[in-house]
């Protein structure tokens, strides 16, 4: 008699809402749903409407956040919500750094890192640079 082999498993999937928030990319499954209705989430260059989209290891999500896009490729699906250490083992991390020597883009220059105080009055008077009409007026 034959001896009867274990049944493979499929590859394991995990809705996308779920596994942004498990990834820590998204602070709440509703705020991952709405970043995927809008379209800000692609899966392997297609963009995705429903939060229900399956995801499978090797997958490649773009994420647009509010000041820039992540690159990222699942490594594994998650079980929970943990803690980062535990997060950042479920993807990998593909988003392209600056290479020495190159410049930020203007709208990276202009931006600021939250919670890092008001401007100084320079950093104040670049800004005023960058957005014509704002400034002051001679007349």
């Amino acid at each position: 008699m034959a001896e009867k082999q274990p049944p493979i498993a499929p590859a394991a999937r995990q809705r996308l809402d779920k596994w942004l928030f498990f990834t820590r990319l998204q602070k709440s499954r509703s705020i991952a749903q709405k970043a995927i209705e809008t379209g800000d989430v692609k899966v392997n260059d297609q963009r995705i409407t429903q939060p229900s989209f399956a995801l499978k290891t090797g997958d490649v999500v773009l994420l647009s956040l509010d000041r820039k896009d992540m690159i990222v490729r699942v490594v594994k699906p998650g079980e929970r919500r943990g803690p980062y250490e535990e997060a950042k083992l479920l993807y990998e991390d593909l988003t392209p750094v600056l290479a020495p020597g190159e410049k930020p883009s203007l709208f990276e220059q202009a931006t600021r890192e939250r919670g890092s105080g008001r401007p100084t009055k320079k950093e104040r008077r670049e800004v005023d640079r960058l957005k014509p009409g704002l400034g002051w007026s001679d007349d």
